[in-house]
């Protein structure tokens, strides 16, 4: 489920028989829930603009949501070596760097 950039993450609890959710693409906590899909929908929206407004009550910048993008530093030695492996698995380096990150965070339970 996605709102102005902020991405839902929904399960259904069936002995509470209801839908709920967590935004997952910021840290800050967001939470939302409903019965119906639009009883759960609205929800999330109403619980996005909550957060923007109580956010700007307070004077601060809410978290935007993660992009996608991130950047590393390697040194050189370390450039070349993820070309080659890359290369090696006939991968491009995007390809290949996303498929590394997420059996590492898999492996850690993420």
């Amino acid at each position: 489920m996605e709102y102005r950039g902020y991405l839902g993450q929904i399960k259904f609890d069936s002995e509470a028989d209801i839908f709920h959710g967590e935004v997952n693409n910021i840290r800050d906590v967001i939470t939302f829930q409903g019965k119906t899909v639009e009883e759960l929908r609205k929800s999330f929206e109403d619980s996005i603009e909550d957060y923007l407004a109580f956010c700007a009550e307070r004077g601060e910048e809410p978290e935007k949501p993660f992009s996608g993008r991130f950047t590393v530093r390697l040194s050189p030695e370390e450039h070349r070596k993820i070309i080659f492996a890359a290369e090696k698995n006939r991968k491009s380096v995007d390809s290949w760097v996303v498929e590394v990150l997420s059996q590492s965070a898999r492996a850690v339970g993420v």
